[in-house]
């Protein structure tokens, strides 16, 4: 199932937002910003995205995996496949 055009729009907000934040990133890096400042944007980034990636997973989860209308085999690729999206994730 895909996204509705509700989470469809969300998450496009999202992805602009942190767009906007990483070029804040670069011009303050150009404009020769403290460090602290630049870690401080970086966490920012980190952070927007980190909860993007979590809002996929949970879709992932939602539609794919506990969705009992999905084929067990279906589910099962899913679960696979998120798996392994995890593991590149964490590693």
């Amino acid at each position: 199932m895909q996204y509705t055009e509700k989470e469809k729009r969300k998450l496009v907000n999202r992805l602009s937002r942190i767009r906007g934040q990483v070029e804040a990133m670069q011009t303050a890096l150009e404009d020769d910003a403290r460090c602290t400042a630049l870690l401080q944007q970086a966490t920012a980034c980190r952070g927007a995205l980190d909860g993007f990636i979590g809002t996929v997973i949970e879709h992932h989860i939602r539609q794919h995996i506990v969705d009992p209308k999905q084929q067990e085999t279906d589910r099962a690729q899913a679960a696979e496949e998120l798996i392994g999206v995890v593991h590149c994730y964490l590693t």
